[in-house]
């Protein structure tokens, strides 16, 4: 391994962390890129002090402290991202930098209370996962990639999955961003139908560190580690071998 930089991967709403496994690949053996479940979606329990963003950093705090990485870059997707940002804001020993892929915003995200009450109405419902695949992706998936995020979608908890929805996605965390001190990418698709690569521009861009880039992908909707895998690893690598020479 050209040095010790581990990357960590902190997986979408209603995903899993094997949403990571392609770009996983792709570093090997340069880089090691561990993804776990986050509580109640995938195999993982419920957090053991609930939902909040807050509590699931304090988990994913814990999964890094057991693998005792060292030197570590946090990859948040959509949720994962704001959960991410919770964590760096916490300055935690041994974070290298946050490369935030799609993000959940620091403020309350976007969303209408049409398209809220319709997710929630969506829990466990199998045609409703097959339609939520079809809108949130703009490159065709292979068969067994759709299979498993429906799959994913259908084993999240029922808790979890309202907890994000009623409380995470509208926590506001902007005012803590101030201490998120570390280098920071945004990757973002520029077919994304949920999350638009204005919303990362107006609500989470300004409120990471200077010079903090944007790139987006051109093609790709909002499951980027699924769409767009080689460019998320290249990226990723990039990310990667400029903060060696920090």
């Amino acid at each position: 391994m050209p040095d010790s930089l581990t990357f960590i991967g902190l997986h979408y709403w209603a995903g899993a962390g094997h949403e990571f496994d392609q770009v996983a690949r792709l570093l090997s053996p340069d880089y090691r890129l561990l993804a776990p479940d986050l509580g109640g979606f995938g195999g993982a329990p419920a957090p053991p002090h609930g939902f909040s963003v807050a509590a699931y950093a304090d988990a994913v705090a814990g999964f890094i402290e057991a693998e005792n990485p060292g030197r570590y870059v946090l990859v948040g997707h959509s949720m994962g991202g704001k959960i991410a940002l919770e964590l760096a804001a916490r300055q935690p020993a041994g974070l290298a930098g946050v490369v935030l892929l799609s993000p959940s915003p620091p403020g309350p995200e976007p969303m209408t209370d049409e398209d809220r009450q319709a997710s929630l109405q969506a829990w466990g419902k199998p045609a409703e996962a097959e339609k939520t695949v079809r809108k949130i992706t703009a490159r065709p998936l292979l068969a067994a990639a759709t299979r498993q995020i429906v799959a994913d979608n259908l084993a999240s908890s029922r808790a979890a999955w309202e907890a994000w929805l009623l409380r995470g996605s509208r926590e506001d965390i902007s005012a803590r961003m101030v201490l998120v001190e570390v280098p920071c990418a945004l990757i973002a698709g520029d077919q994304d139908a949920v999350l638009s690569p204005s919303v990362h521009g107006l609500e989470t861009l300004p409120l990471l560190p200077p010079d903090t880039p944007l790139e987006l992908i051109a093609g790709a909707g909002h499951l980027l580690p699924y769409e767009a895998p080689e460019e998320v690893a290249a990226l990723l690598r990039q990310f990667a071998q400029e903060q060696t020479k920090r």
